[in-house]
């Protein structure tokens, strides 16, 4: 049985551009939309370095020197307008180099997919079974590759874009549009899906995110629409749709509404043809036909007919019913306080003020699902401030904020141990198995197990960090010193103020440097953000 339909039976079960400054905004937002830069009122006075600090821990991947010089020069309302607008910005050249020799970067999806079915084909035809076994599993290695090298360009995209918060964004708007890698082929889509379905749009508006979802073959293949057609529809994307990318539960939508939905959906598929091979369609709807890329529109597996979703008829026809489909859940108040409450759980605390998720729905629906406007609400309210340093660090902001802080813009050349630490703290990028994505609150990342895993990665990323500057081909003996100078770094030195007495006790009594490391970077006060 598929994840997603493991994960619909458990719930029955139990429930029965380089654009010029007055377009950055624009980049985030669909081609021609156009808005104002969005600023946050905040103090034009400078901040002392524990405020900045506190801020960096929440709104970029952790803090170090180099974003807090920057916070700093900039003041933290001018940081926060760059952050909220964020402008094309290459990382430093190490890491952009890194980046740039991927196949991932170099390969457009459509040549890449086809060109793996194409080998997934000529594997399968092999007669001899040792070399069908061979070539099966050549394919599957490929595989692995392509989605090691999107999980490698995320880190190095968090721990060095200047555009700290469209990185957290993306993460985030991952999480809630969850797909897996161990499902089919999204493996090899997945790092595309990141790059052009939700990176372009985390804080642009959240219809253009959901319609950009909607048309990518990773969510299509994890949800299993592209198996949905006439006489013979499949539910979960419809499902899923309604119930953790837009509505939420008690959302006001049916059993009916998910029927309709999944009908509405019908043709809304993948197809790894060549891109001018064009299926025989009936005359009468041929029209309708769509191709761009990977996505197909087929008007033969379309249900042509009448739908009503929510209440109201469907009026258009053909893919232009899943426009306006999701025009409708888009703008539907429950889906703006639903998407306020989880950003607000993300941002602010495991249960954010009910008042606090009233503004942003509101400033949601006022502005037509403009995230970043709804972050603006977010950000310049006493709640946030309030909650500042108290946010506990899922796994993978433990592990960024842990390497930031200890290694500044020292440009890592082996991400591959910072996955493994991450592997085993349970939150492997793109492998929650189930569409509603990790949980974001501390009981699911507080255990004991998990204390005691997360001390020895503070020991390797305090004693241990030469190995992440080395390439993973590299078997010279490690650089000297082979761990950070926390002690002596100024971040450190202000963020001293806030420990607690058992954590200074703790640092006391450190036999030596790569031992107070260790300590500090496995401190309670270091688990929160």
């Amino acid at each position: 049985m598929a994840f997603a339909d493991l994960w619909s039976f458990r719930r029955a079960s139990m429930a029965l551009g380089a654009c010029a400054l007055a377009l950055l905004a624009a980049c985030a937002t669909s081609p021609g939309s156009e808005r104002a830069l969005v600023s946050v009122s905040l103090p034009s006075a400078p901040v002392n370095e524990a405020t900045r600090l506190r801020w960096l821990d929440r709104v970029s991947w952790g803090a170090n020197a180099s974003s807090d010089a920057q916070l700093a020069q900039r003041g933290l309302a001018l940081w926060m307008r760059d952050q909220l607008n964020p402008r094309p910005a290459p990382l430093p050249p190490a890491a952009q180099a890194q980046i740039d020799a991927m196949t991932i970067s170099r390969t457009p999806l459509d040549q890449l997919v086809i060109g793996l079915d194409a080998q997934r084909k000529a594997a399968d035809a092999l007669s001899d079974e040792e070399q069908k076994k061979a070539a099966r599993q050549a394919y599957q290695q490929e595989l692995t590759r392509l989605a090691r090298e999107a999980q490698q360009r995320f880190v190095l995209r968090a721990l060095y874009s200047p555009n700290q918060l469209q990185e957290q964004m993306t993460w985030f708007w991952m999480n809630h549009f969850n797909v897996n890698l161990r499902k089919d082929n999204i493996r090899a889509l997945v790092g595309d899906y990141e790059e052009n379905a939700i990176r372009p749009h985390a804080l642009g508006k959240f219809r253009d995110l959901l319609g950009a979802t909607l048309h990518h073959p990773a969510m299509l293949r994890y949800l299993d629409n592209a198996q949905n057609a006439a006489n013979r529809i499949n539910e979960n994307y419809a499902r899923e749709l309604m119930e953790l990318h837009t509505l939420g539960v008690g959302g006001g939508y049916s059993q009916a509404d998910v029927q309709e939905l999944a009908r509405v959906l019908t043709g809304v598929g993948v197809s790894v043809q060549p891109l001018d091979a064009v299926p025989n369609v009936r005359p009468a709807v041929r029209a309708d036909y769509v191709r761009k890329g990977l996505f197909e529109f087929n008007p033969n597996r379309h249900d042509y007919g009448a739908k009503t979703l929510l209440g109201q008829p469907i009026q258009a026809r053909g893919l232009a019913e899943a426009d306006e489909a999701l025009d409708r859940l888009a703008r539907a108040p429950a889906t703006a306080r639903f998407i306020s409450r989880k950003l607000a759980v993300y941002f602010v605390a495991d249960e954010p003020p009910p008042a606090l998720v009233d503004r942003m729905a509101a400033a949601f629906t006022r502005s037509d699902g403009d995230i970043a406007v709804t972050l603006k609400a977010m950000f310049e309210s006493p709640e946030f401030a309030a909650s500042l340093g108290r946010k506990f660090r899922d796994p993978v902001h433990y592990v960024m904020a842990g390497v930031r802080l200890a290694y500044d813009d020292r440009v890592v050349l082996n991400v591959n141990p910072m996955l493994n630490w991450i592997n085993r703290m349970g939150e492997p990028l793109y492998g929650h198995e189930t569409p509603d994505g990790y949980p974001l609150n501390e009981a699911a990342w507080a255990s004991a197990g998990q204390m005691n895993t997360r001390f020895e990665i503070a020991r390797a990323i305090g004693a241990n960090g030469a190995v992440l500057f080395r390439a993973p081909d590299d078997r010279a003996p490690p650089e000297k010193p082979a761990y950070p100078q926390l002690a002596e770094s100024n971040v450190v030195r202000a963020k001293q103020g806030s420990l607690s007495e058992d954590t200074r006790e703790a640092l006391a009594q450190a036999k030596n440097p790569q031992e107070w490391n260790t300590f500090l970077l496995a401190s309670p006060e270091l688990m929160r953000r």
